[in-house]
């Protein structure tokens, strides 16, 4: 029987895969991967592995989860070799890692679980701004920006929408329209900075500076690339003359 791995390939760059991603790209002999791994990752892997898209991108076909999770159990009883399930960003962030694992537990299938650089961490690098600061910021949460038929989800919006914390908002490009006025709606200040951040580390990386109240009508502008939003007062830019200050303060 094969060992499998789920991995997580990053936000797109090559030079933020982790170490051990890179060694079991180079080295598995079948690579299941989601449309999100990028081609210049791809060609990174074993050149007699066997490479299978299995899609998983909003808004684009795909297979259903339950047959990836069938095609992964089936490649890894077939195989003798290293089976990697390679998904963008983190496996354990938005990434149904879960439903994979219990496909694999209930084969008796033994795997191991390699995390990636998450979206909303690559971004707070790609802009030079922390999702916490002194003061500011407290709290990180990473939400959802849709639910499984496309509809806003029923998060607390009261308890998102409170000053202290940074609000990272995955696959939320299409739906921000609503999801921005239920956290108006729960108290959040329009004003807030919000910021849209596609592809988020590769070479056509794009940046949408606005606010909460704005940033609805500025996402028109995006492409069609995967969109991570993040709300915060911690986002505000701030000027080399305040860096300064703080520095002797």
């Amino acid at each position: 029987m094969s060992r499998v791995f789920l991995a997580g390939a990053g936000p797109g760059n090559p030079d933020l895969l982790t170490v051990r991603a890179l060694r079991l790209l180079q080295i598995s002999t079948v690579i299941l991967h989601d449309s999100l791994v990028s081609e210049e990752i791809l060609a990174l892997a074993n050149p007699a592995a066997q490479l299978i898209d299995v899609g998983k991108r909003c808004g684009r076909h795909s297979a259903t989860q339950d047959e990836i999770c069938a095609l992964l159990v089936q490649e890894a009883l077939a195989s003798d070799g290293i089976v990697l399930r390679l998904k963008g960003g983190d496996p354990m962030i938005f990434g149904r890692a879960t439903e994979e694992m219990q496909a694999l537990e209930a084969a008796g299938i033994a795997y191991e679980i390699v995390p990636g650089i998450t979206a909303a961490l690559a971004a707070s690098a790609s802009l030079k701004r922390s999702l916490t600061q002194r003061l500011v910021s407290r709290a990180v949460h990473f939400v959802a920006g849709h639910a499984a038929d496309g509809s806003i989800p029923g998060h607390d919006f009261a308890a998102l929408a409170q000053k202290g914390g940074t609000l990272a908002v995955y696959m939320g490009a299409q739906s921000f329209g609503g999801f921005a006025a239920h956290l108006v709606e729960g108290g959040l200040d329009p004003a807030t900075p919000a910021l849209a951040i596609e592809n988020v580390s590769r070479p056509d990386e794009r940046i949408i500076n606005s606010t909460a109240g704005s940033l609805p009508g500025a996402l028109r502008e995006a492409g069609e690339g995967p969109v991570l939003i993040l709300v915060g007062d911690a986002l505000a830019k701030r000027h080399p003359a305040s860096l300064l200050a703080e520095a002797f303060a």
